[in-house]
């Protein structure tokens, strides 16, 4: 199975800055694309911002210039630095994974996983 551990959530005032960081780990044999996710209350998780392992990135409309993805493929690891915060950036942020886990011996099988989010609270 594949888990993916989120953190660097917090609480923050407008125009302030934060970095989130989401792992991977398990029987992982290779990661397609690792991405942010956010929900607000009362309203459908969206996507934030997304990156491939080679490197391609898309981000929504509302976060472009102030959001950046990055990631260390050696570790399964992808950030979020988010900076210029917003009210409207309160949401809780969910790491998603998509790629290619161990199904026993010399099988694979393609995974999705989600992490089990973190708050993050822009204050006015």
């Amino acid at each position: 199975q594949v888990q993916l551990v989120e953190s660097g959530g917090d609480l923050v005032q407008a125009g302030g800055s934060l970095r989130l960081s989401c792992s991977a780990s398990g029987s992982i044999v290779s990661i397609n694309s690792m991405g942010w996710y956010r929900q607000a209350p009362g309203k459908q998780r969206e996507l934030v911002a997304r990156m491939t392992s080679s490197g391609t990135t898309n981000y929504a409309d509302s976060v472009k210039g102030r959001f950046t993805i990055s990631g260390d493929n050696a570790k399964n690891t992808v950030y979020l630095q988010m900076d210029s915060l917003r009210p409207e950036d309160t949401a809780t942020y969910y790491c998603k994974a998509n790629g290619w886990r161990v199904a026993g011996e010399n099988l694979q099988t393609n995974f999705e996983a989600w992490g089990q989010g973190t708050l993050v609270t822009v204050s006015s």
